[in-house]
């Protein structure tokens, strides 16, 4: 038995790739694909969004974002209705591995449920 009960913390610099220089896209996308159901909220309210027609799911244009994208992908992720309004899309600082929305614990800590 484990003494250590402790749940490993998911960051977001350690998935995906390098992308490009932080200095240009600041902000990271991290999308839980198999937790979104089509409901097409994130691109009625961000152009970085589209739903596939022939999977009926949402998909982003870009992951990485600069200042000018930021806005628009965080209303995307504010209001996707998935996991219990929780949310699939996370959009993350890349230089302090904060999530900025939707950041339902409130502290910054990536929110996914891998």
């Amino acid at each position: 038995m484990s003494t250590d009960d402790t749940e490993e913390v998911v960051r977001a610099s350690d998935l995906g790739g390098d992308g490009p220089p932080v200095e240009e896209k600041p902000y990271k996308i991290v999308f839980e694909a198999a937790g979104c159901f089509g409901a097409g909220r994130c691109a009625q309210v961000s152009d970085n969004w589209e739903l596939d027609i022939e999977t009926g799911l949402a998909r982003p244009r870009s992951f990485y974002l600069d200042e000018d994208e930021l806005d628009d992908n965080l209303r995307a992720a504010e209001v996707c209705p998935a996991k219990k309004d929780r949310g699939v899309i996370h959009v993350v600082d890349r230089r302090t591995d904060e999530e900025l929305a939707p950041d339902p614990h409130g502290d910054g800590t990536l929110s996914v449920d891998w």
